[in-house]
C-alpha cells in the first residue's frame, strides 16, 4: 500500500469505529410516552432545517465549483466539491447521533443517576469527533494520492479547506441565527405573554430552541472544527511543497 494511502485507510477505520459508538449509543433506553414524543420533535426539526440548509448551500457551492472550474481548474474544483462534501458529511452525522443520544441521556439521567448519563453524552459527543478526524484524513488521503506526485497540481489540495470553510460558514451562522430567534421568540410569547415557564415543552418555540441548538452548536460547530482541522493540514502540505519547490529551483540553479 503507498504511503499515501495509509490516511485514506485511517479514515475509513475512524468512520467503523464512530458506527460502532453510535450502535452503543442508540441500544440505551430512549424512554417512552411524553419523553420519546419530544425527542423524536427535535430530531425532526432539525433533520428538516438540515435539508433545507443543504439545498441552499448545494447551489452556492455549485456557482463556486463553476467559477474555480474556469479560473483555476478542474483539480481545485473537484477539490472544492471532495472538502464541502465531506464537512457535510461530518456535521450532519454528527448532528444525527446528537439528536438520537439527547434523549438517551436524560433518560439514564432520570432512571440510572448521572454515571450513566455522563457515558451516553460523552459517547453521543465522541461520535462527532471521530467523524471530523475521519472524514479530514479520508478526503485529504484521496487528493493528496492524485496530485501529491506533480508539483504542479498538489496546490490544488487548497480547494479541499474552501469548500470546508464554506459548509462551515453556512452552518454555524445559519445554525445561530435559527436558535437566537427562537431564543428570543420562546422567552417573549411563552414567558411574556402566554405565562409559561421557561423551557417548558408546551411551548413550541421551546421545541425549536432545542432544534437550533443541535444544528447550530453540534452541525455547525462540528462543520467549523472540521475547517479549521483540515486546513492546518493543507496548510502544512502548501508550506512542504513551496519549500521543496524552491529547494528544486536552488539545486538547478
Amino acid at each position: 500500500m503507498p504511503y499515501s494511502l495509509i490516511s485514506v485507510f485511517l479514515g475509513l477505520l475512524g468512520l467503523l469505529s464512530a458506527y460502532a459508538v453510535y450502535l452503543k449509543v442508540k441500544s440505551s433506553s430512549e424512554g417512552e410516552g411524553r419523553v420519546k414524543e419530544i425527542g423524536d420533535e427535535i430530531h425532526l426539526g432539525a433533520m428538516v432545517f438540515m435539508s433545507a440548509e443543504y439545498k441552499r448551500l448545494a447551489i452556492f457551492c455549485l456557482v463556486c465549483i463553476l467559477a474555480l472550474y474556469f479560473s483555476l481548474g478542474w483539480q481545485t474544483a473537484a477539490s472544492f466539491l471532495l472538502g464541502a462534501l465531506c464537512s457535510g458529511i461530518a456535521g450532519f452525522i454528527g448532528m444525527y447521533s446528537a439528536t438520537k443520544a439527547n434523549v438517551r441521556t436524560a433518560v439514564a439521567a432520570k432512571e440510572k443517576g448521572a454515571a450513566e448519563a455522563l457515558n451516553i453524552a460523552f459517547f453521543g459527543g465522541s461520535i462527532m469527533g471521530l467523524t471530523v478526524a475521519a472524514m479530514g484524513l479520508f478526503g485529504i488521503g484521496i487528493l493528496f494520492y492524485y496530485f501529491a506526485e506533480n508539483a504542479e497540481t498538489i496546490h490544488a489540495i487548497e480547494g479541499f479547506a474552501m469548500g470546508a470553510s464554506s459548509v462551515a460558514l453556512f452552518s454555524r451562522v445559519g445554525g445561530g441565527i435559527f436558535t437566537k430567534s427562537a431564543d428570543v421568540g420562546a422567552d417573549l410569547v411563552g414567558k411574556v405573554e402566554a405565562g409559561i415557564p421557561e423551557d417548558d415543552p408546551r411551548n413550541p418555540a421551546v421545541i425549536a430552541d432545542n432544534v437550533g441548538d443541535n444544528v447550530g452548536d453540534v452541525a455547525g460547530m462540528g462543520s467549523d472544527i472540521f475547517e479549521s482541522y483540515c486546513g492546518s493540514m493543507i496548510a502544512c502540505i502548501a508550506l512542504a511543497a513551496s519549500m521543496t519547490s524552491v529547494t528544486i529551483a536552488n539545486l538547478g540553479g
